[in-house]
């Protein structure tokens, strides 16, 4: 098999720069090369950045691919990695089951599906410390901007609650094949120190979504949609919009809904 056709369907656009695919790599941290840490690649296509993490001693590398023509050609190019390539979809992977000693992620994540990925990687976000991934870079921008920002918004806070986000560095269109139609940009999470939020976890989540739901109204507007009208009362963010509070306001406004929301 010389090399493996894109489908569309799959979002792959497929990494032909070398000095990309190392820096990629460089940038996730791993264990020692006494005790390697587990590293689990996500959608590794033809293996351009599989190659340079299976030369590091101080990762053992896995991979998650849902092609079965790429599956194929990583079992023909890089046979000591079979054993370790785990076929199938990516989000639908019990990874709490298959690394109970926690993972990294890593990967030139499929376009179609690099929101969904974050989401996969909140919920099991006490067993991954760390992510490296490159995604388009609007998406990237929108996990890492601060609040204040236009693109602000779910993802920044559900993400920037548990992880430190980093954006290292942006990626131009060509040196993919086929090329996307829009730059790329790598990306940094680390797993913070917060264990829990000083709040109903559940409840955050809805509040942030909630918020954002209608995001060029006022919050007085997007949170009574959601929950009712708080008896009448009123919260001092009440005027704001979603994208002016931090995560330690949305975490404030979290216990307000709780005590103010009709059961």
């Amino acid at each position: 098999m010389t090399e493996v056709r894109a489908k569309k369907a799959l979002g792959q656009h497929f990494l032909v720069d070398l000095n990309i695919a190392r820096k990629i790599c460089d940038a996730l941290s791993g264990g020692t090369a006494e005790t390697p840490c587990d590293a689990l690649e996500v959608g590794c296509g033809m293996g351009v950045l599989t190659q340079f993490l299976l030369q590091r001693d101080d990762l053992t590398t896995y991979g998650a691919e849902i092609d079965p023509e790429s599956v194929a050609y990583l079992h023909d190019h890089f046979p000591e990695f079979a054993p370790r390539l785990l076929a199938g979809d990516f989000l639908q992977m019990n990874l709490r089951e298959r690394f109970p000693n926690g993972l990294r992620l890593i990967g030139n994540f499929p376009y179609n599906i690099s929101s969904q990925i974050f989401f996969k990687l909140l919920e099991y976000r006490n067993l991954v410390p760390e992510c490296v991934g490159m995604i388009q870079k609007e998406v990237a921008v929108r996990i890492a901007e601060p609040p204040g920002s236009k693109e602000y918004g779910i993802l920044s806070v559900l993400l920037q609650a548990w992880y430190d986000i980093e954006y290292l560095f942006t990626v131009n269109e060509t040196v993919f094949n086929p090329p996307p139609k829009v730059k790329s940009a790598v990306i940094r999470l680390r797993r913070n120190a917060v264990e829990r939020l000083d709040c109903d976890e559940k409840l955050f989540v809805r509040v942030v979504k909630a918020s954002f739901g209608q995001r060029r109204k006022m919050l007085r507007n997007s949170l009574r949609a959601a929950f009712g009208d708080f008896g009448g009362a009123e919260h001092p963010f009440f005027t704001q919009r979603a994208e002016q509070l931090s995560v330690a306001d949305f975490v404030a406004l979290t216990n307000w809904v709780d005590e103010h929301a009709a059961e």
